[in-house]
């Protein structure tokens, strides 16, 4: 039960860096703007689909998921 306990407190301290990341403004220049990002813009229709920033984001959590398993 003391190794639950730790794996909770790890994955709290992750989400609230996670949370001062994205609250200090990190990644606002060049996150959801990556090449292969689907970005369309005629008059009065927009249609945005981060496809590339989707793959990395899955990427870095396929590995941190894969690192907490072991």
């Amino acid at each position: 039960m003391q190794e639950f306990g730790k794996i909770l407190i790890i994955i709290g301290l992750i989400i609230a860096g996670i949370g001062l990341l994205i609250w200090s403004g990190f990644g606002k220049g060049w996150l959801g703007q990556l090449p292969g990002d689907i970005a369309i813009d005629k008059g009065n229709f927009k249609f945005y689909f981060p496809i590339t920033t989707c793959i990395l984001i899955s990427i870095i959590l396929s590995f941190l998921f894969w690192l907490f398993k072991k």
